[in-house]
């Protein structure tokens, strides 16, 4: 498994991929944040005045809506194209232990594209009035939440890029699969509906518990959302896998 890992970590910074996934999240954030002026986007933090990242979490669910798939479209599309998947069975590996591998050398690759933005709350931290007047609590809350959200958004990736062998049909398929858990649920429960059963459809959705842990409050039922979805999904990705045997 190890191994595996290291290869595709490998893979990614050969390619450039890593790299390239690292650079366009922090461009994109960096613009939106610090310079694009709010008259576009509302989101440029020394405009808005406040000692706060808020702009960032609200900003990036979307930038990995688009990098998040990018990520992982050839964890398995590549190995079904190239006809490698077989031979990459045959080795002493549990299904399991293959989707694992995968799904942590690409995490490991979304978890460098968001260490770099600690230099915001750096800079943040020191801008505010007096210096270190910024929500800690809530922020970190929210990292933790967009940590979440990206874990979530890789392994429905992964089972995307696994049922087929085109990366750009995987890509398609993890996007618009991520924006319907993201979003998809909340749309639903804007229809007319009594508030119970609005509230239940919408706390099925990504969005409703990224929030709700960007408030500062991490709430064992979000945590448990979503490492019920991150299972069912790379469960689902190693039920695909094992019906190659069948």
């Amino acid at each position: 498994m190890k191994a595996l890992f290291l290869k595709e970590i490998r893979s990614y910074l050969n390619s450039l991929t890593g790299f390239l996934v690292i650079l366009v999240f922090l461009i994109v954030t960096s613009l939106f944040l610090w310079i694009i002026p709010n008259e576009a986007t509302g989101t440029n933090i020394l405009e808005n005045g406040f000692a706060s990242l808020e702009s960032l979490f609200s900003l990036a669910p979307w930038v990995f809506l688009i990098l998040i798939p990018a990520v992982s479209m050839k964890l398995f599309s590549e190995e079904n194209k190239a006809g490698t998947m077989e031979l990459l069975l045959t080795k002493p590996l549990t299904e399991l232990q293959i989707v694992l591998a995968k799904y942590l050398a690409g995490f490991v690759i979304i978890l460098f594209s968001l260490l770099p933005t600690l230099f915001y709350y750096y800079t943040v931290y020191q801008l505010g009035f007096p210096k270190g007047n910024i929500d800690v609590g809530g922020t970190w809350g929210s990292y933790i939440g967009l940590f979440f959200l990206a874990s979530s958004f890789l392994a429905i990736g992964i089972f995307a890029s696994v049922l087929t062998d085109n990366q750009v049909i995987a890509f398609l398929l993890a996007l618009v699969l991520c924006y319907l858990f993201h979003n998809g649920f909340d749309f639903l429960a804007s229809f007319k509906m009594n508030g119970v059963m609005s509230l239940f459809i919408s706390s099925l959705g990504i969005q409703y518990h990224y929030y709700s842990m960007s408030r500062g409050v991490v709430d064992s039922r979000d945590v448990l959302y979503f490492l019920t979805l991150i299972i069912i999904f790379i469960l689902a990705t190693r039920l695909v896998l094992q019906s190659r045997k069948w």
